[in-house]
Parts: C-alpha cells; sequence; structure tokens
C-alpha cells in the first residue's frame, strides 16, 4: 500500500460524530501505511450540491437548450470547469482508491456527496458511450462506500421493513462507482452505532481499522462484464449468458436476477 495515493469523500457535518471517527481512523492507519490521503471534507469546502451552467466558466454552445452532460463535456474539453470541480477532478485522477464517508439518508448519500458526484464525474472525464462499466475509465481504480445507518442491521435485510440491504446499494455501487469502471470494495457498513453503546462504536471502528491494514489487496465485487451484453440489441444479456446460468440458483447480479432469486451479499461481500 505503500506510494499509493487514498481520496476520502467525506459528508458529515459535525466534528463530533462517528463519522468524522471513521473518516480520522482512514486517514490515520493509511497515512501510517506509506498512503498519501486527501479528504474533500464537502460541508467544510460548502461544497455546491447542485449540477447547473453556473459550472461552466464562459459562454455555453447552447443556452436555449442547456444539455448539463453535453456541455461539461465541452467545458472539461476546453479547460473550462469551474475551479471547484476541476480540483475535485484533479484529486480524483491522482488516486488510486476513493472511500465515500457518509451517514445514509433516505436510502442513499446526502445530497452534498450526491452532488459532487453529479459534478465532478462528468462526461468525457469519468465515462463515455464507449468507457463505461467493466470497460470504464476508471477501472484501474478502487472505490467504495463506508456510511452509517439509523436503522438496525435486521431492518435492512431481505426480510426486515427496509428491505434488502443488497438491493438499496445496487444504484449506488453499479449505477455510479461501476458505471464509471471503479472497481468496487465491498462497503464498510456501520450499523445504527447512535443506538448502540460507546463500547460497541469503539469496536466498529477497531473493526474498521483492522480491515484498512489490507484494504488496497482486497478483491472487488463481481459486476457482470459489458462483453456480456448485446449493444445492437439494446444491451441485453446475450443468450449465451442465460444458457450457461440457465441451471443455477441465483441470478448473476442483483439489478440482472435472470428471474431467479437475489444472490445473497452480492452488494455486500466479495466473492459471493
Amino acid at each position: 500500500m505503500a506510494s499509493k495515493k487514498v481520496l476520502i469523500v467525506y459528508a458529515h457535518q459535525s466534528s463530533g460524530s462517528f463519522n468524522s471517527a471513521a473518516k480520522d481512523a482512514a486517514v490515520e492507519v493509511l497515512t501510517a501505511k506509506g498512503c498519501a490521503v486527501e479528504v474533500s471534507d464537502l460541508y467544510a469546502m460548502t461544497f455546491k450540491a447542485t449540477a447547473t451552467a453556473e459550472d461552466i466558466t464562459g459562454k455555453v454552445k447552447n443556452a436555449d437548450h442547456f444539455c448539463y452532460g453535453e456541455e461539461t463535456k465541452l467545458a472539461w474539453e476546453a479547460g473550462k470547469l469551474t475551479a471547484d470541480i476541476s480540483e475535485e477532478q484533479r484529486k480524483l485522477t491522482e488516486a488510486d482508491l476513493v472511500i465515500f464517508q457518509f451517514p445514509m439518508y433516505w436510502f442513499t448519500v446526502p445530497a452534498i456527496m450526491k452532488g459532487w458526484m453529479d459534478r465532478v464525474l462528468t462526461l468525457g472525464f469519468a465515462f463515455t458511450h464507449e468507457k463505461r462499466y467493466s470497460q470504464g475509465i476508471f477501472k484501474d481504480k478502487k472505490a467504495m462506500l463506508s456510511f452509517t445507518t439509523g436503522s438496525q442491521e435486521s431492518m435492512f435485510s431481505a426480510n426486515g421493513i427496509n428491505g434488502d440491504m443488497n438491493v438499496t446499494l445496487w444504484p449506488l455501487q453499479n449505477g455510479i462507482l461501476h458505471y464509471c469502471g471503479f472497481q468496487v470494495l465491498a462497503p464498510q457498513i456501520f450499523w445504527a452505532p447512535s443506538h448502540v453503546p460507546s463500547e460497541a462504536r469503539g469496536t466498529m471502528l477497531e473493526g474498521w481499522r483492522t480491515r484498512m491494514q489490507g484494504l488496497l489487496g482486497e478483491n472487488p465485487l463481481a459486476f457482470t462484464p459489458l462483453d456480456c451484453f448485446d449493444g445492437e440489441k439494446g444491451y441485453q444479456l446475450k443468450p449465451e449468458v442465460h444458457e450457461q446460468h440457465a441451471a443455477k440458483e441465483f441470478g448473476l447480479t442483483v439489478g440482472i436476477h435472470l428471474g431467479k432469486a437475489l444472490p445473497p451479499n452480492n452488494q455486500m461481500k466479495a466473492g459471493v
């Protein structure tokens, strides 16, 4: 892990929060292992959450029918994105690993972190029609989610009132991280730290510290490769892939399950 660069995108307003403690633990352990660690503290930076025409300096191509994706692609190519976006793109370009540290809000990331994703992961820089998923631009980088929940683990189970956490994570891990090509490491989930004794919170942090010792050597989660889909037929799974999995008990992934039972822990553990 020595000489590796790590970017922590952090979203919590309080330095006394568990998320802050998790972020600080990551900085401490990874720095001690020789990594160069940068932190984007989004609230401290007052990072703008909304993706708008204001993200482009100078004139846009079509002000009457503004298309954010196309306009920011042109601006990125011309070096005309605003300084806050360009700086985050620099950090991301240099990083070998990106850790998103946040409290889960409404089954997803806080608005300020979603704004980071919306504004920093621009078309051209982070993905193109040709370069996405397993052929993505960031396929040599790793990324992961590290977050706290307000609900207990049992509530995010297949039988729980919130539903399966694997399903909850699919849009974030497949639709954002893997879409941009990242090798997605299994998430670090801190279950309801505000509802457990301080000793239990300490145990959670120690588990995180232990995991970080070998974090960059972990195997990523499995996603179905792009070449398993027929681009000429609406990116549908190819018939031969269907045939290969016809006799298997579970589907390929949470999102592509072939009408079968969802594969357990597909978005939470590598190698399942």
